[in-house]
């Protein structure tokens, strides 16, 4: 039987489809809608081409997202997202004159998978649970970094007429911006005016409302008063009244990045210890319920997404990559990676620094001359190994294994 490859080029309201034999001879294209009657005129039309379900035709498409691609993933057929960036490249291939259509590029698409179908990675098969958790952990994780940037712009506004916030509410040992008690302060007095005017019970009411504090409440006041009343310069006080206004305008905005990231967070742990790898992932050293969360996110449930250990570490930007052409040989960090991944695993991988076992791997990488963030990231490259290990083998994190090697040459 002749082998089909189906190519899609997804649009915003449309998509174009184009069906590919072995030999490279287009046998079909179709312009479909993107709704459901466009969906079954696609699965009709692999049918007519010897689509089956037990041997479904593979089909690629340039985004990873979406209900077209989720309902390709539920018929069960391996789906591949190809990067648009290397959908370019083949498109090159089969023009110079840099002409380009929808229709076109759906046939680039089917023809990649007829002639390097073994050099794309599908997509995975993640269970319905791990692909909530999915979602789950990156919308917390974007709510994390909004919120970040909710309080830097809050931060500079302050600092252009309320310097006092920014000496009674950030820095190190200061209870932060985004807490809920500089948020309550700041909601009532917006301008230094109003901060110099607080009394100490008012003062002592508002840090109430908000909770309790780890320090001492009367330290805390008079810290508070302090602050708010020492000598500092002023804008004009209509101008300031404005500023007040714009202020409180944030402080609403970070109000509800605030909420919105707590249940975010309560959502995802909730999903994630429901999981049956939550306690495998969890085992390891340095990671807590939300960074396994956001771990189990990336790399997913399925067991046959990654070949190896080192295709993991690949994926993660853990593992390095070798330049060597002629004289030059160059070992560099990976900058092509999974960003979310890489950025949980450096907190991970510091996290973990708590636990003898990886303290003593990373001592030992520093001691052989490797800067601090060079180590981290070996030390992030073997805990992945130790968790790919444990996953495939569902069994939980054990230290003596793990670090043998390192335990054996630190004796």
């Amino acid at each position: 039987m002749r082998r089909i490859f189906c190519g899609i080029d997804w649009a915003e309201n449309h998509h174009d489809i184009a069906l590919v034999d072995q030999d490279g001879d287009q046998v079909a294209k179709l312009r479909i809608s993107d709704d459901s009657a466009g969906f079954h005129a696609l699965l009709e039309l692999l049918v007519r081409h010897g689509d089956s379900p037990k041997a479904p035709i593979p089909v690629a498409i340039e985004t990873p997202r979406g209900l077209l691609v989720a309902s390709l993933r539920a018929t069960g057929r391996e789906v591949y997202a190809i990067n648009p960036l290397a959908a370019a490249r083949y498109r090159d291939r089969s023009s110079v004159s840099r002409a380009k259509s929808d229709a076109a590029d759906a046939r680039v698409l089917a023809n990649i998978l007829r002639t390097d179908i073994k050099t794309h990675r599908r997509l995975p098969a993640d269970s319905e649970l791990g692909q909530a958790v999915a979602v789950l952990a990156r919308a917390h994780q974007d709510a994390v970094w909004d919120k970040g940037q909710l309080v830097n712009r809050l931060r500079s506004h302050l600092r252009e007429y309320y310097p006092a916030a920014l000496t009674a509410f950030h820095g190190s040992g200061k209870l932060g911006l985004d807490s809920a008690h500089a948020r309550i302060m700041l909601t009532a007095a917006s301008t230094p005016t109003a901060a110099a005017k607080l009394t100490r019970s008012q003062i002592r009411s508002l840090l109430n409302q908000a909770g309790r504090l780890r320090r001492s409440l009367d330290d805390e006041i008079e810290h508070l008063r302090e602050v708010f009343r020492a000598e500092q310069m002023r804008l004009l006080p209509m101008v300031e009244q404005a500023m007040g206004h714009q202020t409180a305008a944030l402080l609403q905005q970070l109000y509800a990045a605030c909420r919105s990231g707590d249940d975010l967070a309560e959502a995802t742990e909730a999903a994630f210890l429901s999981h049956p790898d939550a306690q495998i992932i969890t085992s390891l050293p340095g990671l807590s319920v939300m960074s396994g969360a956001r771990v189990l996110a990336e790399i997913g449930d399925d067991r046959n997404r990654f070949a190896d250990a080192k295709s993991l570490k690949a994926y993660a930007g853990a593992a390095p990559v070798t330049r060597a052409s002629g004289r030059s040989h160059v070992v560099v960090a990976r900058t092509v990676k999974n960003r979310r991944l890489a950025s949980v695993g450096y907190m991970w991988a510091f996290a973990a620094l708590r636990s003898p076992e990886p303290r003593i791997h990373y001592d030992r990488r520093r001691d052989t001359g490797e800067r601090h963030t060079a180590a981290l990231r070996n030390l992030f490259n073997k805990l992945l190994g130790c968790l790919y290990h444990c996953l495939q083998s569902r069994t939980p994190y054990d230290p003596e294994c793990a670090f043998a090697h390192s335990l054996s040459l630190a004796a």
